[in-house]
């Protein structure tokens, strides 16, 4: 079996990078980092991706006149280095059809919480401000809609009484680079079909 050529864009700490540089490494995915992408020059990701000798670009969207030319150069950037699947790690951007067109049904997305539940931001305080008993994170593909995208894995987290958004954000953390694993093998297996809003596994 092929080793799948990953992309990840991100924008923050690149907790859920990590998971996927170690699945790497460690024969628990078949797949290499080729590249990762970064939208904040600060951003804590870029030293993870330079310790794992990973190719990464600081790409300023400041710099460029829109937002469909900001993306063309990610697209470049992407194809440069043979990516088949992006994964978005803590992006904190919307995506448009320049990316999607691209890479339509190949782009993946992290969210923390039960889909269609809480799409977009804090979605953890979000959570707790409902007072809902469950929550968790969803893996899905990324359409132009926000957060909601077909559903790939999701996994549940229990909302404790004494929870703050860091407890549960953390514990939601877990289990999000424990799925996101998951769900990028199904697809270096081949095993994910998108049939509309509904992904089965083969």
């Amino acid at each position: 079996m092929r080793t799948l050529r990953l992309g990840v864009l991100a924008s923050g700490r690149g907790t859920n990078l990590q998971a996927i540089i170690d699945a790497c490494q460690s024969g628990l995915l078949r797949a290499e980092v080729a590249v990762v992408v970064v939208d904040k020059a600060t951003a804590q990701a870029r030293e993870r991706a330079r310790r794992a000798g990973i190719p990464e670009y600081f790409v300023d969207f400041s710099a460029y006149p829109t937002k469909e030319d900001y993306e063309r150069r990610i697209v470049s950037i992407l194809e440069e280095h043979g990516v088949e699947l992006v994964c978005l790690a803590g992006y904190m951007r919307i995506l448009t059809p320049v990316v999607l067109e691209r890479y339509r049904n190949r782009v993946m997305n992290i969210h923390p919480s039960l889909l269609p539940a809480f799409p977009g931001l804090a979605a953890q305080r979000q959570a707790l401000e409902h007072g809902v008993r469950y929550t968790g994170c969803t893996v899905h593909f990324v359409v132009e809609e926000v957060d909601a995208g077909p559903i790939i894995l999701q996994a549940v987290v229990p909302v404790l009484p004494d929870d703050t958004v860091d407890t549960l954000a953390a514990r939601i953390l877990e289990q999000e680079h424990r799925i996101y694993i998951e769900a990028i093998r199904l697809y270096q297996e081949e095993r994910l079909k998108i049939e509309g809003r509904r992904v089965h596994i083969l």
